[in-house]
């Protein structure tokens, strides 16, 4: 038996589960690759671990009005959910449960989302910039405030890190608390 190789496909599991979506957003699968994957990955799981998993196999179902077959996105989740969940008590205990909300997965949704975040706030100041800066006058303490600040937007490591940035530039190029507030209006 071959542990990275169960890791691997436990991970994979995860992947799957991670890409379906809600019953409530598409009850059901027609997709005959998602469930033929997912089915084979189940007997590489059997064959490598030398466990029969066929248990979390997915059968198909044939539509009455047409000849498609699909499969409950419920039964589906549920499915890959148990097979995870057992294969974490089986195998990898001594990692985060993949359901609890512990630190590896939250940590890493988090990560994202503050970055889209930062990304998104910092499109929006560059904006403004670009907005801005064509109507100030040439040599003005606020032109060459934006100049600076738009200088220095790629170097931003999260927001604290803007809000810094644009005080500490207003207070070297004279801009006051108040022409700030007008300048980003």
């Amino acid at each position: 038996m071959d542990i990275n190789k169960i890791k691997s496909l436990y991970a994979e599991f995860i992947g799957y589960l991670s890409q379906t979506p809600l019953s409530k957003e598409s009850p059901s699968i027609y997709s005959k690759q998602i469930w033929e994957q997912y089915n084979k990955s189940i007997k590489r799981l059997s064959e490598i671990s030398e466990i029969d998993y066929n248990d979390f196999l997915i059968k198909a179902e044939s539509s009455h009005n047409t000849e498609m077959s699909y499969i409950e996105t419920d039964v589906y989740r549920s499915k890959l959910g148990g097979l995870i969940s057992k294969l974490h008590a089986e195998y990898f205990d001594n990692m985060p449960e993949p359901f609890s909300g512990k630190p590896s997965i939250v940590i890493n949704q988090t990560q994202q989302q503050n970055q889209q975040i930062l990304f998104q706030v910092i499109l929006d100041v560059q904006s403004k910039i670009d907005e801005k800066l064509p109507s100030l006058q040439e040599g003005s303490k606020e032109k060459t405030f934006f100049q600076k600040l738009k200088g220095s937007l790629s170097a931003t490591t999260g927001i604290i890190d803007l809000l810094s940035k644009i005080f500490i530039l207003a207070k070297e190029c004279g801009v006051s608390t108040d022409q700030l507030m007008q300048l980003f209006v």
